[in-house]
């Protein structure tokens, strides 16, 4: 690294460290090993009241202001760390304590010519991102990197997730006398046939350029409470990984109203039951989807600077918030998934040294492009 300041920070040493701590359940010790290493290359150190941990190098002239963020919790269970030559294993290598070790060296290591870098690490990214949430920059950003696993390619675009419980009433009755009740679970099978359907209505979201065609997934199911009793009650969950300019609200009303068209011309078993749909209760907003556009210059900087694809990303993550109000990119080192399947939140996660090391070079080198 050649732009900026003398560190003595070690972005491998760190992520040996910070992959044997747990943080899946608390963050404390995590944030802890970040504060201490941030104080100790004498760079001041705020964690707010929503848990984050901000840090801000500042030129004192005028300029663009580039945040970078990722996350400090993880999923469960842990899995311990090793290490085996480039490999670094353990739950969080590659999500996100990798992509942490990469923008935090970047971060220690540049001196702005012209305006500021922030660096904010949230506290509950695989949960509700009330972290997140909270954040308020000042002034706000003109460009964010979010560190996720990209295999180092640079993400433009990420699908949304939204996620609600369809509810479906009938009437009970005796299994003997079947058509003395309204049977909700029979009636939940013709929503769930009508889910095929959803897509194809008038007002449907296009497919997007870059992210396709929104998505709507079934995953969990109950209903009845006695095996000789017709069901007056059934719901099942949807996941909605959406595309722009869907809103979690106007997923919630297209649905409800597709289902409820779907019951009155089904037969009297589903005709006769109601449905509505309510979305799952959040503190903070659902993950909308993003796209950011490819010539904006965070992404041609960090694209020349990586030699990384510019394609979207697979999973919904917290850029989905920054890029309300700036450009944002999704980056890091690692991988959701190899030839062999899962990587980040399995068993077998991982992430190579030699991609810790070109993260964080790459996104020095487009902090000098943005900021000099």
């Amino acid at each position: 690294m050649s732009f900026g300041t003398e560190t003595t920070f070690d972005p491998i040493s760190f992520l040996e460290d910070a992959v044997q701590i747990q943080s899946h359940e608390d963050v404390t010790a995590m944030r802890g090993l970040l504060v201490q290493t941030l104080e100790a290359e004498g760079v001041p150190v705020e964690v707010d009241g929503a848990g984050n941990t901000i840090a801000v190098r500042d030129s004192g002239n005028a300029g663009p202001h580039v945040v970078l963020n990722t996350h400090i919790d993880t999923v469960p269970p842990h899995v311990e760390f090793s290490r085996d030559g480039d490999v670094i294993r353990g739950r969080g290598s590659c999500d996100a304590k990798g992509p942490l070790a990469a923008l935090l060296a970047a971060f220690l290591t540049v001196e702005p010519e012209r305006g500021k870098v922030t660096l904010a690490v949230t506290p509950d990214e695989e949960t509700d991102s009330t972290g997140a949430a909270a954040l308020d920059f000042d002034p706000e950003p003109d460009a964010v990197v979010v560190g996720e696993p990209t295999n180092l390619d640079v993400c433009n675009a990420a699908k949304g997730r939204f996620q609600a419980t369809v509810r479906v009433r009938g009437a009970n009755a005796h299994a003997a006398e079947p058509h003395e009740g309204i049977n909700a679970l029979r009636a939940a099978g013709d929503c769930l046939a009508a889910l095929d359907s959803f897509s194809e209505r008038e007002d449907a979201p296009a497919p997007s350029e870059s992210l396709g065609a929104a998505t709507l997934t079934p995953t969990t199911i109950e209903g009845g409470t006695a095996t000789n009793q017709v069901p007056a009650d059934c719901s099942f969950v949807v996941d909605r990984r959406s595309v722009p300019p869907e809103t979690a609200e106007g997923f919630r009303e297209s649905l409800e109203a597709h289902l409820r068209a779907h019951l009155a011309d089904a037969s009297s078993v589903g005709g006769d039951a109601s449905v509505e749909v309510a979305l799952a209760e959040r503190d903070t907003p659902f993950l909308a989807a993003f796209e950011t556009p490819t010539d904006s210059a965070v992404v041609r900087a960090l694209a020349d600077a990586s030699g990384g694809e510019v394609r979207p990303f697979e999973a919904a993550t917290e850029a989905s918030y920054f890029a309300q109000s700036a450009p944002t990119v999704v980056f890091g080192p690692g991988v959701l998934a190899d030839d062999e399947g899962a990587v980040a939140h399995a068993p077998r996660e991982y992430v190579r040294v030699s991609e810790v090391e070109a993260a964080a070079d790459a996104v020095e080198g487009t902090l000098q492009t943005l900021l000099r």
